[in-house]
């Protein structure tokens, strides 16, 4: 990971869009500071595509795509995305999989629950499973006291144990049934919402992210940016991406967003 004040100013001038996770990336310390909800507007009003990729439920993600400045949002790891259809005045969501293959991993994910609470004392299911349709989300230090690493480790392979999938963000453990996370959906709803091939253009979007569930984006964006908390994860991560900022949490995106403009304005 090489400092972000290192990118080469070309680099940073062709960049047409962001993608970014949001807790401990845009957010500090659970909450949404003035500056990094700007930095999300100034990045828009540049003329930048917004796309937040978050493991938050569907009813935060509701929230998101109506009222915050941006393009669309991935939520629960990859289950769906919503953006809000500005000619049809309405919003709109996408699903990966099909209403009955979400009702059966629902189903399958109550054994999954049952086994985390009876195995890993302290840890809690999160305070917005509520509002989730696809995924669980088991809570190791948002609203209970911080769990030690291996007992993070434990939530994970119980998850695994049943055949799930499981994540680990930087507040919670998510698992779901399926076969898809935060990049396989990131890439089709570029395609299918924005006639954009992902592929052929991720030298042109940056990704920016903090724990290990974004690894597999910072892999694939050659120009991902880790806020620098990003660093307290390091070794739980196949892929780190490749510049890192100063900062941490939600003023690191703010210095990301300052560098993006100020490459433009150049």
């Amino acid at each position: 990971m090489k400092p972000l004040k290192d990118c080469p100013r070309e680099t940073l001038a062709a960049v047409r869009g962001v993608l970014t996770d949001i807790d401990e990336t845009v957010s500090t310390e659970g909450r949404l500071t003035a500056e990094a909800y700007g930095a999300l507007e100034a990045l828009k009003q540049a003329g930048l595509r917004v796309i937040p990729v978050t493991g938050r439920p569907a009813g935060w993600c509701d929230h998101i795509a109506r009222f915050w400045p941006v393009d669309a949002v991935v939520g629960e790891n990859g289950a769906f995305w919503m953006w809000r259809d500005a000619k049809a005045g309405k919003l709109c969501t996408r699903f990966v999989q099909s209403d009955t293959e979400r009702a059966q991993g629902r189903r399958r994910l109550e054994a999954v629950r049952a086994d985390v609470l009876k195995e890993v004392p302290g840890c809690g299911i999160a305070s917005d499973q509520p509002y989730r349709l696809a995924d669980l989300a088991v809570d190791f230090c948002e609203d209970v006291p911080a769990l030690p690493r291996r007992d993070v480790e434990r939530i994970v392979a119980i998850f695994e144990r049943h055949g799930a999938h499981a994540k680990v963000s930087s507040i919670h453990v998510n698992g779901w049934f399926g076969d898809y996370d935060k990049l396989t959906t990131s890439r089709v709803m570029m395609a299918e919402l924005f006639g954009v091939d992902v592929d052929a253009e991720r030298a042109r979007y940056v990704f920016s992210g903090d724990s290990p569930n974004d690894s597999p984006m910072f892999g694939f964006f050659p120009n991902a940016v880790g806020v620098a908390n990003v660093r307290d994860f390091a070794d739980q991560m196949p892929h780190l991406p490749g510049w890192v900022t100063a900062a941490r949490s939600g003023a690191g995106f703010v210095e990301l967003a300052r560098a993006l403009i100020d490459a433009r304005r150049r």
